[in-house]
């Protein structure tokens, strides 16, 4: 295992953490809420304030905010966003057409397990297979994801051959039906923006969320994908790498450096995080 400094997060976490994560934002979305009561308890939810069909921008803080201090904040930052993101899921649960409960710690240890693999491609994209010593050590620190929720540790698979097994798992309980795919699909396309962007960006943006989703998933979503689609999104991945590698660390990191401050920022002033 690598040795750090108390308090410092391993260099591999560091590295894994890239604004070119945003790129494949949405595939992880679609990956999380293929468990059909996420998927309904998203795409159904009453709670406005954290719907990213309808206020993006604020969706679009709050989940960074929170992979910011998951994986790079105090103890004290983490108990304070789980404070704050309780007081949200307080209200989003639903029992028709499909039960779901945002405290469930089984389907928070899914949505979990989907970052935790968002991070560790991203980190792959960029800089290749990490060796035995990196995988732990991300692997490690990726339990955050759960655990600053309601996820215990023991709840976290021990090492990362016992989560493939979970993910493996995982993958044969996927499911989507009409609403939770045309929510997905209208995610992928920006059609949840104004006209003009998703005319403008839409089909790019679903282009990027399908080349990041894992098969599995895109084959549930049910939108075609060529070797050419593939040849095309590989040789932009190679240009996404080669770009992010020229960049200094403050650059490569942001917006999640941003987030942080401003999490910190509003704990200091007593303003919501989420």
């Amino acid at each position: 295992m690598t040795a750090t400094v108390e308090g410092t997060p391993p260099k591999v976490v560091l590295d894994s953490i890239s604004g070119v994560a945003l790129a494949a934002a949405a595939a992880n979305v679609v990956m999380q809420l293929s468990r059909l009561p996420i998927g309904h308890g998203v795409a159904e939810s009453t709670v406005d304030s954290g719907r990213v069909d309808r206020h993006p921008l604020k969706r679009a803080r709050t989940t960074l905010s929170y992979i910011a201090v998951a994986m790079l904040g105090t103890e004290a930052e983490r108990e304070a966003m789980r404070r704050e993101v309780n007081r949200a899921h307080r209200h989003v649960r639903a029992k028709e057409p499909v039960a779901y409960n945002a405290f469930d710690r089984e389907l928070q240890l899914w949505v979990a397990a989907c970052l935790y693999v968002g991070i560790e491609m991203i980190y792959t994209t960029l800089y290749g297979r990490p060796s035995p010593d990196q995988a732990a050590d991300l692997y490690r620190h990726g339990a955050r994801f759960g655990t600053t929720l309601q996820v215990t540790e023991d709840m976290w698979p021990p090492d990362r051959d016992a989560f493939e097994d979970y993910w493996r798992a995982g993958l044969a309980k996927i499911e989507m039906d009409d609403v939770t795919r045309g929510y997905l699909r209208d995610l992928a396309g920006m059609r949840f923006l104004p006209a003009p962007v998703h005319w403008t960006f839409g089909r790019f943006h679903r282009f990027l969320t399908l080349g990041f989703l894992p098969e599995p998933f895109r084959d549930e979503l049910g939108l075609p994908w060529t070797p050419r689609d593939q040849a095309r999104f590989d040789r932009f991945v190679r240009v996404l790498a080669a770009g992010n590698r020229a960049l200094p660390r403050p650059a490569r990191e942001f917006p999640f450096n941003l987030y942080l401050r401003d999490v910190r920022r509003r704990i200091r002033t007593g303003r919501p995080i989420v």
